[in-house]
């Protein structure tokens, strides 16, 4: 007798399609609740394949999360690059700030999953999330448009990305409205924006005059 053909299910996943599809819903699952949403039997459920599958291309959820995240971050890094990169009057920080900001209201438990897990600080150097995070920094100290003089630039783009990320999770946390500062979210970070600004052209000019013969 012939030989009969084997259908493959409607579910199933060429080699390669899998991992790229679990990062996919991972990342539906971290909307909904940052990384403590995302379980790999769960999500191995969901897509109609076997426990052990999601193991072919992760070794564990810890492996999991950290491809996850570096998506998270490469998304990220787009929506800021457009957002510098849009013709508008506001400064390319102020872009990036803002553009920030509203990620991070907008995609909470994506922005958890970035920045209040421990995910990020696990990845080894070079690895492809650090390499990630590393290119969203980097996005950051271009905003800054100013020359590189030591590490100043470095030095203030962590500093308004702390500030950042600080109205971004007391939000969050319903603990920051603009009611008692009297201003809205965007104003506040919009004076983050001028302030690290000043602070470093003050700064940049600091460092040339004493380097200066005779200053």
């Amino acid at each position: 007798m012939p030989s009969q053909l084997v259908r493959k299910p409607q579910n199933a996943y060429h080699h390669g399609d899998l991992r790229d599809t679990l990062i996919k819903a991972a990342l539906r699952e971290a909307e909904k609740g940052g990384a403590e949403a995302i379980s790999i039997k769960a999500l191995a459920k969901r897509l109609g394949v076997s426990q052990p599958a999601p193991y072919r291309h992760f070794a564990d959820r810890e492996a999991l999360l950290a491809a996850v995240t570096a998506e998270a971050f490469r998304q990220l890094s787009a929506i800021l690059r457009e957002a510098m990169v849009k013709p508008s009057e506001q400064s390319k920080l102020s872009r990036l700030a803002q553009a920030t900001l509203d990620f991070g209201l907008r995609r909470n438990g994506i922005y958890r999953l970035m920045f209040a897990s421990r995910t990020v600080s696990c990845a080894a150097k070079g690895s492809e999330l650090h390499e990630a995070a590393r290119e969203t920094f980097a996005l950051v100290v271009e905003a800054l448009e100013v020359p590189a003089v030591g590490f100043l630039r470095e030095r203030h783009a962590l500093k308004i990305w702390a500030a950042l990320h600080g109205v971004v999770m007391l939000a969050e946390q319903g603990l920051f409205t603009g009611e008692a500062a009297h201003a809205t979210r965007e104003e506040l970070v919009e004076d983050f924006v001028n302030e690290t600004k000043a602070a470093l052209l003050s700064a940049i000019k600091d460092v040339r005059r004493r380097g200066k013969p005779g200053a």
